[in-house]
């Protein structure tokens, strides 16, 4: 069905992918401000071939046109830089993306947040789907194939000018469509406060068929919690036709990205953390189902509970001080004695019940962009946010923790 997307997401080891020595159809082409066409025969034709036009400027409020392609065709690559990359200009900028002609975006996502910067840094990282290799410019691997045409917008949703961007959109003109080629897709979302007890939607029903690909996820914890673990709550998927419980559910936020105990700044090819900022309640992780694919034949939605966790005399403390908060689980250290407070109906006060780390629903600023594939070029998903929600409470990087808890940074 799509095993054609899924090969070109993971292919073999090098050692045993025949694509590597074997012809293939479709002819290259890279569009960028030396050739914005892509034309044969096209590129570098202005100054005499002498780096005449790398750059492009986008006016405040202004869009520009990275590539319009005509005809069927993969994406295999994207790369570009901006002279401006502060947080504001990082959730300004919007990157959309239309296949085939339609009228709506299937993918419109901040371009900051859409390469894993949705904390206000761009950090130096190397994933399998999305890249930054010295925290200085973006990199997209995720194959993006198209039937009739591709077009390629960036967007600037600010008030300031953005000076210099540079780009390259790198694809293949193909003779005909990649049979059974599934639409690539990105949504992203915002809650300043999610609402307690309810879970953050990664990604909202989507009807069709197809594959998710996976999250990037940013978390501004509330500063109400202190230095409490905000990270407790599972991910959901809901598969098919499933309502009220996920047909696939994992035991906790860390847990999913394939850590545990805690979280600290890590990058992974599927899975990691590039921003883990606790002084600065600055987070932003991902997990690629790329090695383990979430297909769906009929519609999907993904959740992340907003659970937190601390011992409990801290819980009874918060309570006491009016923190937002409702207890769900008292855990004592083993099985044996693990106290359901939701399902028992009693208070984390009542006698009797043990002491441990308690699990607490709790409300924070959390925003993600979901990758998935979709059978149609549009979803029924809403459109993105305005500007003025997309940037309005950002927690840049303070002077005294500026790359703290990054990669490669102390």
């Amino acid at each position: 069905m799509a095993s054609a997307i899924a090969m070109m997401i993971a292919p073999p080891a090098i050692a045993q992918d025949a694509s590597l020595y074997s012809w293939q159809e479709g002819a290259p082409r890279w569009a960028s401000p030396e050739n914005p066409d892509a034309a044969k025969g096209r590129g570098a034709i202005e100054n005499e071939g002498a780096k005449g036009h790398a750059f492009d400027t986008i006016p405040a409020k202004g869009s520009l046109v990275l590539a319009d392609i005509r005809g069927p065709g993969l994406i295999d690559r994207m790369w570009m830089t901006i002279n401006d990359r502060s947080p504001e200009m990082l959730r300004s900028l919007r990157l959309d993306i239309y296949w085939d002609g339609a009228n709506e975006p299937a993918v419109s996502a901040p371009l900051g947040d859409f390469f894993a910067a949705g904390a206000g840094a761009l950090v130096p990282m190397e994933t399998a789907l999305v890249a930054s290799p010295e925290g200085r410019s973006f990199v997209s691997y995720i194959p993006m194939p198209f039937a009739k045409s591709a077009r390629v917008v960036v967007s600037n949703d600010s008030d300031e000018e953005l000076s210099l961007i540079f780009y390259d959109i790198d694809y293949r003109a193909m003779p005909q469509p990649i049979p059974d080629a599934l639409y690539f897709h990105a949504y992203w979302s915002r809650e300043r406060a999610t609402e307690l007890g309810r879970a953050f939607a990664v990604l909202p029903k989507v009807t069709g068929r197809g594959r998710f690909l996976g999250s990037i996820i940013t978390t501004l914890t509330d500063p109400a919690y202190g230095k409490s673990w905000w990270g407790e709550g599972e991910a959901k998927v809901f598969l098919d036709g499933d309502i009220d419980h996920p047909t696939l559910a994992n035991t906790g936020t860390e847990d999913y990205i394939g850590t545990a105990w805690g979280q600290g700044a890590y990058v992974g090819r599927f899975q990691g953390s590039p921003v883990a900022d606790e002084p600065h309640g600055r987070w932003t992780y991902y997990r690629f189902h790329v090695p383990d694919p979430i297909y769906f034949l009929n519609d999907i939605r993904v959740d992340m509970q907003q659970i937190g966790g601390a011992p409990k005399q801290d819980v009874i403390a918060m309570i006491e001080k009016g923190v937002k908060l409702t207890p769900v689980t008292i855990d004592p250290g083993r099985r044996p004695g693990f106290a359901q407070l939701l399902a028992s109906g009693k208070a984390v006060t009542d006698p009797g019940l043990p002491d441990g780390w308690t699990n607490f629903y709790r409300s924070d600023d959390v925003s993600a962009v979901a990758f998935f594939y979709l059978d149609r070029p549009v979803s029924d998903l809403p459109p993105i946010a305005p500007v003025a929600a997309r940037t309005a409470a950002l927690r840049p990087p303070q002077k005294d923790g500026e790359g703290a808890g990054e990669p490669g940074n102390p």
